[in-house]
């Protein structure tokens, strides 16, 4: 599932995710709302998750999705950077891991590597582990 404010930017992560035909998009959010609605609903094994939406903010949502149906959520920013305090912050709420939003392009076969991993349960968040972020 794919959560950002942005049209650009889901319509850039649902395109690059359908070339791998082993990922199927099962759900679209724009809003944090509109995805717990489809969390519930589609069980999604894998969630790409803003940071920076109107309203609820991806860190709250994050909480939510923690707190309702625990699942592997890849927390996207262009403020992910290595050592950014936003990277631990997220990690430490539950985020499986962070990806700089700069980078999922220039990066994309990691992204959709990332993203296949969490889905088939090959890597699982820890906070003693070094968070999996992308720096720009």
């Amino acid at each position: 599932m794919v959560v950002d404010d942005s049209l650009t930017i889901r319509a850039m992560i649902e395109t690059l995710l359908e070339r791998d035909r082993r990922i199927e998009v099962v759900g679209i959010a724009r809003n944090g709302e509109e995805a717990i609605d489809m969390i519930r609903l589609e069980k999604p094994d894998v969630v790409t998750l803003d940071i920076a939406m109107p309203g609820k903010d991806g860190l709250a949502i994050l909480d939510e999705i923690m707190d309702m149906e625990p699942c592997p959520v890849i927390m996207l920013s262009s403020l992910m950077r290595d050592g950014a305090p936003i990277v631990a912050e997220a990690m430490d709420r539950g985020a499986a891991a962070c990806f700089n939003k700069a980078m999922i392009v220039r990066e994309a076969t990691r992204f959709i590597g990332l993203i296949r991993d969490l889905g088939r349960g090959l890597v699982v968040a820890d906070t003693a582990m070094e968070p999996v972020a992308i720096a720009a």
